[in-house]
């Protein structure tokens, strides 16, 4: 910056007023601001009972989605395989059916397995049908148990996880013997 820039911006700056007054006194509206700030509010009887209302709807609505889907009726006997295992139909425990889209998973996987097996050696088949004989005996001793105890919940998360282990060697075996047979790098 040059001088005469630096002399011209004094000058200006000089000129400048060095106190300015409001045009009316402020002070009132904002005393005013701050007193209505501190004043408690007045709440209204309406909010709470929309909050009951979506408590009643929500209770009631987790109830009935409940009850449908714990409502007994599904047959838990035991059904022979084509594999000569014998395999208990899903539940959940005291007679309550699985969901469908598990029923249809699993109902497909047994089918599926019954052909894979046939492709496994005597030994390896022996072995599978061992492991799901002791999984499928566990569901049903853990079914018996929550016929007894059904509010259990760590039967419940026992019998969940059978049922998993169960899928988990079903689709291991498919997916085993598929990738057997589809090799051609031998």
């Amino acid at each position: 910056m040059t001088n005469e820039t630096q002399d011209k911006l004094g000058r200006d700056a000089a000129r400048l007023a060095t106190r300015i007054t409001p045009e009316r006194d402020l002070w009132p509206d904002i005393e005013a601001a701050i007193d209505a700030a501190d004043a408690p509010r007045v709440r209204g009887f309406m909010p709470y009972l929309a909050q009951a209302a979506a408590v009643v709807l929500l209770v009631g609505a987790s109830s009935g989605i409940t009850y449908l889907a714990m409502k007994p009726g599904a047959d838990v006997s035991p059904v022979a395989t084509n594999g000569g295992l014998n395999v208990e139909a899903a539940s959940w425990g005291g007679g309550y059916p699985m969901s469908s889209d598990y029923t249809l998973a699993r109902e497909g996987l047994k089918a599926q397995l019954a052909i894979e097996l046939e492709r496994l050696s005597p030994e390896a088949r022996a072995d599978v049908e061992h492991n799901l004989t002791v999984i499928r005996n566990a569901i049903a001793e853990i079914n018996a148990a929550l016929e007894q105890e059904p509010d259990n919940v760590l039967l419940q998360d026992l019998l969940l996880n059978s049922y998993r282990e169960e899928l988990a060697v079903m689709r291991k075996i498919n997916g085993l013997t598929q990738s057997v047979m589809s090799r051609n790098d031998i």
